[in-house]
This record gives structure tokens, C-alpha cells and sequence, in this order.
């Protein structure tokens, strides 16, 4: 196999160009909704490690730098906005389920945007517990509150389109 056969590499493994830009296609959601839920118990089990490597830094300094912990509820914050916004528009969690972050004209979301996305995202959960979430079941896109308030849709990264 040449060099010319290979596919050519693009940020993620949805092709944009091919689908049209057309996030109305239904096999861009299939399964979106379980593989969303594990990736969030993916990502909460490596924001943990995070939170405990701050810990075990603060304790290793006898405490000195223990101003640190005042960093801990931003950690996740930080995580999801930096990877979803990153040149994979996902989290590790959402890497491993298969699934993306795109804005609604189909590009990957900017860091302002993500930054929106996590921001609603653990503010109506906080306020709601996680019934505002139920709201992905009643919709044909599956998008929550805090997708549609940021513009952004969740979808398959491998889908067949």
C-alpha cells in the first residue's frame, strides 16, 4: 500500500464534508444516550484520579501548597471544556464510547462554547439533581437542556452516513 492509498487523517472520524453538515441524520444518535451516560462514569472515574493526585500533592508538601485545593471544583469543569473543545471535540470518555461534541453548523465547539456546554451542564444538574437530563429522552436528537441552551448536539463518531 502506497502512501497515496492511505486515508487522509482529519480531526475526527466523522467526515463533515461527506455528511453535508446535516445533523438531522438519524444514525449520527443511535445509542448516543447509553454511550453518553457510561462515558460520563468514565470521565467522573478520571476526574477522581485528578482530584486525588491534588490531594496526595498537598499532602506530600506538609500542606504548603494546600491553597491548591481551592482549584478542586474547577477540575472538572476544566477537563470537560478544554477536551470537548480540543481537536477530538470529546472527553477520554466520550474518545472510548464512540461519540462527539459539534456545534450545530457541524464544526467541532469552540472554547467558549464548551466552555457553555460543561458550565450549563453541571449547573442544571446541581440544581435539578439529574432529572433536567430526562429531556434527552423526549427529543429525536437526544440532546439535553444544556445542549440545546449551548448549541451543540452529541453524536456517533463512526457513523454510517
Amino acid at each position: 500500500m502506497s502512501g497515496k492509498d492511505l486515508p487522509e487523517l482529519s480531526n475526527a472520524s466523522l467526515d463533515w464534508s461527506r455528511a453535508g453538515f446535516d445533523l438531522d441524520r438519524e444514525a449520527l444518535y443511535e445509542g448516543v444516550t447509553w454511550r453518553r451516560i457510561i462515558a460520563f462514569f468514565i470521565d467522573v472515574a478520571i476526574i477522581s484520579v485528578l482530584l486525588t493526585a491534588l490531594w496526595a500533592i498537598v499532602l506530600l508538601s506538609w500542606g504548603l501548597l494546600s491553597g491548591l485545593l481551592t482549584l478542586m471544583p474547577l477540575v472538572p469543569v476544566i477537563y470537560h471544556t478544554l477536551l470537548i473543545a480540543s481537536r477530538r471535540s470529546a472527553t477520554l470518555g466520550m474518545q472510548f464510547m464512540g461519540i462527539e461534541v459539534r456545534s450545530q453548523s457541524g464544526e467541532r465547539p469552540a472554547i467558549l462554547q464548551a466552555f457553555a456546554m460543561t458550565a450549563l451542564f453541571y449547573l442544571s444538574v446541581s440544581v435539578t439533581g439529574t432529572l433536567i437530563l430526562i429531556i434527552a429522552l423526549f427529543n429525536d436528537q437526544r440532546r439535553c437542556a444544556h445542549d440545546i441552551l449551548s448549541g451543540t448536539s452529541v453524536v456517533n463518531t463512526h457513523a454510517e452516513l
